[in-house]
This record gives structure tokens, C-alpha cells and sequence, in this order.
């Protein structure tokens, strides 16, 4: 996967992401930026946006610390809008906001949200972004994923390093993450490719088992070199345990001295099958790559506000997961890291079409 696309060519990838997020003639959009950070993307889409007949716009802001000292995502919420609701205003007015400092989990995103406004985060490398472009059936996969979770009181899910653990279902929002935002007060992040709800409040129960070459992509962008256990009792971690990567989880947690920060977070499963397992190894990434991966259980600690809930703490943990198997009621619908829903699946018309083309 390369980074190496002319700028030309980004540019026209920026405007066929912006015709799917149905930007028209008269329409405002505004680029969120901050310092030097990705000015070749702020340029790429504003131009791409006057070509579709929009008005463009950068707001460029500066930098904050985690940023400085990190990656984009090392503290969520925390982000350059935080006291300057002059800018936030400004966002308000736009139609649609392209957010290259990663506004997701903060209550400026919300605001701006509830105006009406569409919002677009953008921090991916330009081969990812490519890479992992959205497609139609893309769509459909995620949409039909969020209705499967929405119609379940439960989830559950297992692998065979010894995880099983149950979320009762039905009290936070699914939030479906297909690519891009043609909906006003949609927020969305290209690329896409997964679907993820919240575990009831203290619904949470059972072993979870992060098993060896699982990905910790936020905060450490690791693979896990030996399991790590996982108690949770109501919704809260209540015991870590195992090698290095352990450790490193419970002074990551312990460091925020946030008892929120040991609650449950998200939890869903990626259908884009355009990434392998290595992709997070091989590039700059932010992550995405393994987010979204074809068959993954995403498993996340921390804040909950983007399904609805009240805990805004900044620590939060995305592990994407490999090889599980995942129940919803009494329906299994991943084993071992397969789809077994029809709808889902993406095997059978490959073995279709390769014995059509033996015969």
C-alpha cells in the first residue's frame, strides 16, 4: 500500500469522496485544521470542493499537546476547538466540516453535530485512504450489520484463548461507519468499513482475552505478544492480568487516576475486506486498517458519548481482535473470524466464481 499519490490524484479522490458525501453547488464547507498538520489534505479538499460548486474554507488552528507529543488520538476529546467557541461557532454554519485534528469523542464535535452540520474526519495516510475508498456493498454490509445488533438483546462473544463474555444490548445507539456522511448532523470518518454499539449500563460480564498478535492500535499501535485477561464485572474491568502487555494496559489506565477509564466502550466487528492483519505493521496508520478489518471484534475501553453515554474520560483503548466467535441472541454470526450470515459473507461468491471458471 502506497503513500505515493500525486497530488492531482488525491485531489480527485477527495472530490469522489465528497460527491458521496452529496456536496453540491452553494453548499459550505469548511476544512478543520491545525498548525502544519495536513495542509496538503486542507488544500486537496477545499479545491475539490470548488470544483463541485461549493464554497470552501480553512480554519486553521494551533496545535495541542497530545498532538505535539503523539499521535492525533493519544487523548480523545482533547482537541484544538476547547474554549475557542468563536471557531465552533464558525463550524456551525457550514454544511459539511472536513476534520483533520480528530474531533470524535469531544463535546465540540457534539455541538457542532446538533447544529445540523455533517462532520468528516480525515487523519489516515493517503494509501489507506485510497486503499479502503468506500463502496456501495460496503455500505449495505454495515447498514445490514447495525439492524442484526439493533433487533438483539445480547451479544456474546468467545475465542480459544479462553475469552467469554456477555453485553446485554438495546440501551445505547449503533453507530454505523461506512465511510462517508451524506446526512445532516452525521458525523462519519473515511475510511470506514465497521459498526459498533455499548454494552448496557453495568451490562457488561464475563472473561475477556486479548490473545497473542491481537492489535492494541489506541493508544500503544502494538501487536500483543502474550494474552491478556481481562475480568469485567458489571461493566468495569476489575482485573488485568498476564506478560508485558499487560502491564502496560494497567499503567496506561492507572495513569489517568479516572475509575471511568476502566469501563467498557464500544464493541462491534469490521467488514471491509480490502486490509490485511499486517496493514497497521506496514504503514503510518492511525489504525483504521485493523478497526475495520473483514471479520474483527472491536473491542474498546473508555469514553462511551458517541453511543450516547455520559463518560467523556480521555482514556481510551481500541483493540481490534482476531478469530472470534460472536452471538447475538441466539444467532451465531461470526465463527473463528468468519461470517456465517449470508449477507456477510464474502467467500461464497468467490468459491462460486472461481469453480465457474475451473469448469
Amino acid at each position: 500500500m502506497s503513500d505515493l499519490l500525486k497530488d492531482f490524484e488525491f485531489e480527485d479522490l477527495c472530490r469522489r469522496e465528497l460527491e458521496l458525501c452529496a456536496v453540491k453547488p452553494g453548499e459550505t464547507v469548511i476544512v478543520l485544521s491545525q498548525g502544519a498538520d495536513r495542509l496538503d489534505y486542507a488544500d486537496a479538499f477545499m479545491s475539490a470542493a470548488r470544483k463541485l460548486g461549493a464554497e470552501a474554507y480553512n480554519i486553521r488552528l494551533g496545535n495541542t499537546s497530545s498532538v505535539l507529543n503523539g499521535p492525533a488520538t493519544a487523548e480523545v476529546g482533547i482537541n484544538p476547538l476547547m474554549g475557542n467557541q468563536p471557531a465552533v461557532d464558525a463550524l456551525k454554519q457550514a454544511d459539511i466540516v472536513i476534520d483533520l485534528v480528530f474531533l470524535l469523542w469531544s463535546r465540540e464535535q457534539h455541538e457542532i453535530q446538533d447544529a445540523g452540520t455533517r462532520i468528516l474526519t480525515v487523519i489516515e495516510p493517503r494509501g489507506t485512504l485510497k486503499q479502503m475508498f468506500p463502496t456501495p456493498d460496503q455500505r449495505r454490509r454495515v447498514e445490514f450489520s447495525a439492524e442484526l445488533i439493533r433487533k438483539a438483546k445480547t451479544m456474546r462473544i468467545t475465542n480459544a484463548a479462553g475469552m467469554d463474555v456477555t453485553y446485554q444490548l438495546g440501551h445505547y445507539k449503533v453507530v454505523e461507519q461506512f465511510g462517508y456522511t451524506d446526512t445532516p448532523g452525521r458525523w462519519e470518518a473515511w475510511p470506514g468499513g465497521f459498526v459498533f454499539t455499548g454494552g448496557n449500563p453495568e451490562g457488561v460480564d464475563g472473561t475477556v482475552v486479548i490473545d497473542t498478535g491481537d492489535i492494541i492500535v489506541m493508544p500503544f499501535r502494538s501487536y500483543v505478544d502474550k494474552p491478556i485477561t481481562l475480568k469485567i464485572e458489571r461493566g468495569a474491568i476489575t482485573e488485568i492480568s498476564g506478560g508485558r502487555d499487560a502491564e502496560m494496559l494497567r499503567e496506561y489506565l492507572a495513569s489517568y487516576n479516572d475509575p471511568r477509564a476502566y469501563q467498557t466502550s464500544h464493541i462491534g466487528w469490521g467488514v471491509n475486506e480490502n486490509v490485511t492483519w499486517t496493514s497497521t505493521a506496514r504503514t503510518q496508520s492511525f489504525g483504521q486498517e485493523a478497526r475495520a478489518f473483514y471479520g474483527n471484534v472491536m473491542f474498546a475501553i473508555g469514553p462511551n458519548t458517541e453511543m450516547g453515554g455520559d463518560n467523556d474520560t480521555p482514556a481510551h483503548v481500541d483493540i481490534p481482535m482476531r478469530n472470534c466467535s460472536l452471538w447475538l441472541d441466539d444467532l451465531q454470526v461470526i465463527d473463528e473470524g468468519e461470517f456465517l450470515i449470508p449477507e456477510l459473507d464474502l467467500r461464497k461468491p468467490a468459491l462460486v466464481k472461481q469453480a465457474k471458471m475451473a469448469s
